[in-house]
């Protein structure tokens, strides 16, 4: 083979090579376009696959309804009984005070252990307090006390007062405007039964506690025949009763006055969650209710009360629930001076305490007394001196040294006070 002739293979040889290069990058880039169109279509695929999964899901799934729960709230309670400030205790209080002013605190002392504990405490006023302002002190049968008897008591905690008793009008009509005026004063707490004016007496009154809101009526059956004065009924609110009818069906203005209470009842009904109604009425010295109490209780449940509060009797009478209302239909007496015969009736009372709970569950509300328990308390004074007022818990070890025969009491104040429903808790008493 010539020179030329080599040199032609040779350069077609390159020829071909460089054209069989050129083919092959083309092949290549071909090759990789498809594969990456492939791989974008897979992904793609994936891609819309993943999103049309989660479109499904996101369609498809519902979230899982959570109910609301149900809120609660509370507050601790105490219910004490009648407040009776005879001579032989406000002269037992100007000597406490060294012959100047009034000093009951030490009667009361032993209520501490149990206000301490709570928010709300209540306790009936019997006698009307408005010996001041040239105004003198007396005793049976018109009562007028000094205002230094409330303060012991405020001074405890006791924040929930009536004052619609057969002794309101006792200091006449003056008496209840100074008391009125004294418990004006008192910080944080709400007085109620007797009033200054019409406006006072329609007023609606709502107190709160712990996120509860609660508010108290007061009635008394009577004002020991002393007339209200006319055109100015508001200063007590009478619910009469008449005993000699003794008849709660035939006595018209008793069921006539049902009506106020009614209308009363309705003016804050709605607006609290706990409403409280005391009434002082009853037959004195009977451990048994009487047909006006029953009927009053059936009354108030009937129209939604949650809780009344009986005082009056100055004796212990049974409880119970009536409906889901809880009745006291007397408390007894918490201090008073009055004689103390074998029974101890009149010197004995019930201390009540108790968690009123509020469940709200999405707006229905539900009120409940909770952790009760009822306590038998001892007003001890030395018979000889009528001095020495102490209020004495049978559970503390104390009765021994006061009742030698303190355990025979207790059983037969505890029988009374369950007669109608065993099943309520009694705090046992010392051993």
């Amino acid at each position: 083979m010539s020179d030329r002739s080599r040199h032609v293979a040779r350069s077609g040889g390159r020829q071909r090579r460089r054209r069989y290069s050129k083919v092959g990058i083309g092949i290549l880039v071909v090759a990789a376009a498809i594969i990456i169109a492939i791989i974008a279509g897979i992904v793609s695929c994936s891609v819309n696959n993943d999103n049309e999964t989660a479109k499904n899901n996101k369609t498809t799934t519902t979230p899982k309804e959570t109910k609301p729960a149900i809120q609660e709230s509370s507050f601790k309670m105490s219910v004490a009984g009648d407040y009776i400030i005879y001579s032989s205790i406000y002269q037992g209080a100007n000597e406490l005070a060294g012959g100047s002013g009034y000093d009951f605190s030490p009667m009361v002392k032993n209520l501490k252990q149990f206000t301490e504990k709570c928010d709300i405490n209540y306790y009936n006023q019997e006698t009307v307090l408005a010996a001041y302002d040239g105004v003198e002190p007396s005793d049976y049968p018109l009562f007028v006390s000094p205002p230094e008897a409330g303060d012991a008591m405020v001074d405890l905690g006791y924040n929930l007062v009536s004052t619609a008793t057969n002794h309101s009008l006792d200091g006449s009509e003056q008496g209840i405007l100074n008391s009125c005026k004294y418990w004006a004063k008192q910080k944080d707490v709400f007085m109620t039964g007797t009033f200054d004016s019409q406006e006072a007496r329609d007023k609606v009154v709502i107190k709160e506690c712990n996120g509860i809101t609660y508010t108290m009526l007061n009635y008394t059956y009577d004002t020991n025949g002393i007339p209200v004065p006319e055109g100015k009924e508001y200063l007590v609110n009478v619910w009469p009763t008449n005993l000699e009818i003794n008849d709660p069906e035939k006595d018209e203005k008793y069921q006539a006055y049902k009506e106020q209470v009614k209308k009363d009842i309705e003016a804050v009904r709605d607006k609290v969650d706990f409403l409280i109604v005391a009434i002082h009425a009853g037959v004195e010295y009977m451990p048994d209710e009487s047909a006006y109490q029953d009927d009053m209780a059936q009354f108030l449940s009937d129209n939604k009360v949650n809780l009344m509060i009986g005082t009056h009797p100055h004796v212990i009478e049974p409880a119970r629930y009536v409906g889901d209302m809880m009745c006291f239909y007397s408390m007894g007496n918490l201090l008073c001076s009055q004689y103390q015969d074998e029974n101890f009736n009149k010197v004995t009372s019930i201390l009540s305490t108790f968690t009123v709970k509020k469940s709200d569950d999405n707006g229905k509300v539900k009120i409940t007394l909770e952790d009760m328990n009822n306590e038998l308390l001892y007003c001890y004074f030395d018979q000889n001196t009528w001095r020495g007022h102490n209020i004495i818990p049978f559970s503390s070890s104390e009765i021994k040294d006061v009742m030698p025969d303190y355990k025979e009491v207790y059983k037969t104040y505890k029988d009374i006070f369950l007669k109608l429903d065993s099943t309520l808790p009694f705090e046992p008493c010392a051993e």
